[in-house]
């Protein structure tokens, strides 16, 4: 009998196990070639298995096991492809005739005796009168007709109406005790999927093995607020998107990263690396976990093109589709944390990027500006670095520089 092993391919390098998520075919189905059998989760994304031959599934691995490259997960009965829906269904036995059954001859009616329990006129006025039924008369005349006499009789000898009883007191209602407050003391232990693990071993790698440390600085919004409000209908209208905070800030710091390349190197050994190119890796949240897929070549892309790639790279990370080419890479991160109100924050280095940088809510403060007090949309930013390779004036430096062309986006779009 030819049964085909299925095993967890060969994902990337970097990988090396996948933790398998849920089947999508019940086992001993029939599949057709191709189809989805199951999904797995890596350390980056999650992704579809599919049958490599038609036939009967018979299921290996359980839902939640963590399976190393290599493993089998399921087999494949390639005989029985074709068997289901091939067998036609028997047809139905006929259902023998029968004849209606013939009908039970009907009991003769029996003819009552008319003057059974019939009063007489005289008797009937007596008996309505009187308030009696004749039905409860038992008629002494002929055949039984209630005469006058039997009339009077059973009016004479009517029961008396019972006297109306006196309304018995109503009974308080019973107080009910004060209800019990019951406490929760249920514990629910749940295995971590591999990506919060994956997130958890990269988060504590960063703060154990850089030298991380941040710097702050705040933004006056007001320029870059005015003129996405003035360009706003007119980029929608040229581009079908609207033009965000994001896509500003990421050509602000891939113009600074270029100017001052130590931002956007990284340390391998003892050497380290440079690039001339800007990949901004793009922290998403989505419900799994925080993924951080690079735009890239931010350099040489438009507002409206960097746009377009953060909403696609978006969709595809909270739909669980992004590829591990689309995860890998990037030189510098940027995460906002404003959008889920965060003032201020520290944000973790992504490894092996040195240095991060954190948007944050935009509140109206009060700030001095020529000597005046104002009212002005502000926005606290933080760079987080690598002090192994980005000195302090460094970092400083490059804050300042995108603080800068963010206040004065013109000089942005002028490249000055």
């Amino acid at each position: 009998m030819p049964v085909i092993e299925l095993k967890i391919p060969n994902l990337g390098e970097s990988i090396s196990s996948v933790t398998f998520s849920k089947w999508l075919k019940p086992d001993g189905s029939i599949v057709s070639m191709d189809e989805p059998l199951c999904e797995i989760e890596t350390e980056k994304a999650n992704q579809e298995l599919s049958a490599d031959s038609a036939g009967k599934l018979t299921w290996v691995a359980k839902e939640g096991d963590d399976l190393p490259v290599g493993a089998l997960f399921a087999k494949i009965d390639t005989d029985a492809s074709g068997s289901a829906g091939s067998s036609t269904p028997a047809p139905a036995a006929e259902t023998p005739k029968t004849e209606p059954a013939p009908k039970a001859a009907e009991p003769a009616t029996q003819q009552a005796n008319y003057a059974t329990g019939t009063p007489s006129p005289a008797a009937a006025k007596i008996l309505a009168e009187g308030g009696v039924e004749p039905t409860a008369v038992a008629g002494t005349g002929r055949d039984g007709r209630i005469t006058k006499d039997d009339a009077q009789k059973a009016v004479e000898n009517k029961p008396a109406a019972p006297a109306p009883q006196a309304p018995t007191p109503a009974t308080p209602a019973p107080v009910a005790p004060a209800p019990q407050i019951a406490f929760s003391r249920t514990d629910n232990r749940q295995k971590m999927t591999r990506m919060r693990r994956t997130i958890a071993k990269r988060l504590v790698s960063a703060k154990n093995n850089t030298a991380m440390l941040t710097t702050f600085n705040e933004v006056d919004m007001s320029a870059l607020m005015a003129l996405r409000e003035k360009y706003q209908d007119a980029f929608v209208k040229k581009y079908g998107i609207k033009l965000g905070f994001m896509s500003v800030f990421a050509k602000a710091c891939a113009k600074v990263l270029l100017e001052m390349p130590e931002v956007n190197a990284f340390i391998d050994g003892d050497d380290v690396v440079y690039h001339d190119y800007a990949d901004i890796s793009v922290a998403i949240s989505t419900p799994t976990g925080l993924v951080v897929p690079p735009i890239r070549n931010v350099e040489s892309l438009n507002f409206a093109e960097v746009e377009q790639k953060l909403k696609e790279l978006a969709a595809k990370a909270r739909d669980g589709k992004l590829s591990l080419e689309e995860m890998s890479g990037g030189t510098f991160t940027i995460t906002n944390g404003g959008v889920f109100g965060s003032l201020m924050s520290t944000p973790i280095i992504n490894e092996p990027q040195s240095a991060i940088l954190g948007m944050h809510a935009i509140k109206e403060r009060p700030i001095a500006v020529d000597g005046q007090v104002v009212i002005r949309p502000m926005m606290y930013l933080a760079l987080s670095y690598d002090h192994r390779i980005i000195d302090g004036s460094t970092s400083v430096t490059f804050l300042v520089k995108v603080k800068n062309l963010i206040e004065d986006p013109i000089s942005l779009l002028m490249d000055l």
